[in-house]
């Protein structure tokens, strides 16, 4: 985040040292560090932690509460709800969609900008349709008068808003630091594209925007494969089998057991 905010000429507030050190010590102590996304377990392995120390669980999505709506228009409608910010790619989102004037095409954002971006949006004023902060009652109803959802974030570990977003039967396009991969495959439930890449991301919605076969092809796609993956009970019940492996690893290593071969009380 510190090369973008260079990139956008802005000034960044790193992280306070504390509360690294205080998170270093903590992965430290850990037996098992579960994580959302393969692009988190990478992250983690190419800085040094054990991939036998690492478990990855792709978060859950509630299935009952996100569902397809019936849409009230034919507008092509091009949605992503996140917090209007750098980190979420916002730039580079309107920077792609917001010059275009296209027939019965329309950019919305959804979320809160802060104030790093609030220059960026007044540059782009009357190029897209702010929805403001929606709440969560509210958010199935959204997603389901869009036809695409777009997600152009730098980086994150695993964006929830993707597989909400697909349970309302909308293809996504997102980048590749979202964790899309492991809710999605390029091509067929939407599009992975690389980040900082607004001619990518124009590219892919304009070629849902003229294809509406392929749109519809990878809305149903995107339903299927959100609900093979599961809701939270899937969620819950992959993390308690995840939990109770590692505490029977943990019982069963010599580091473990006690004076006479018997596996200590765990503390």
């Amino acid at each position: 985040m510190a090369e973008e905010f260079d990139r956008q000429g802005i000034p960044y507030t790193p992280i306070d040292p504390r509360i690294v050190a205080r998170q270093m010590a903590e992965y430290e102590a850990c037996d098992l560090i579960v994580v959302p996304s393969e692009l988190n377990l990478r992250s983690f392995v190419e800085n040094g932690v054990a991939a036998t120390r690492l478990r990855k669980l792709p978060y859950g999505v509630d299935l009952q509460a996100f569902r397809p709506r019936p849409k009230h228009d034919d507008v092509f409608r091009v949605l992503t709800v996140c917090q209007l910010s750098l980190r979420k790619g916002i730039p580079y989102l309107l920077e792609a969609l917001a010059p275009l004037k296209l027939p019965g095409f329309e950019l919305c954002l959804a979320g809160a900008p802060l104030p790093e971006t609030r220059a960026i949006l007044s540059r782009y004023e009357g190029r897209f349709r702010h929805l403001g902060v929606i709440p969560r009652a509210r958010l199935a109803e959204v997603y389901s008068q869009a036809s695409v959802f777009v997600l152009a974030s730098v980086e994150e570990g695993l964006a929830l808003v993707q597989a909400e977003a697909m349970a309302c039967g909308l293809p996504v396009i997102a980048t590749t630091n979202t964790g899309a991969e492991d809710l999605f495959t390029d091509g067929v439930e939407g599009f992975i594209v690389p980040i900082r890449d607004p001619q990518a991301l124009r590219e892919r919605v304009l070629r849902l925007y003229r294809d509406r076969q392929l749109r519809d092809q990878m809305a149903q796609a995107a339903l299927r494969r959100v609900r093979a993956i599961g809701g939270w009970n899937t969620y819950g019940e992959s993390a308690a089998r995840i939990y109770a492996e590692a505490l029977a690893q943990r019982d069963r290593s010599p580091l473990r057991a006690g004076a006479d071969g018997r596996a200590a009380m765990l503390p």
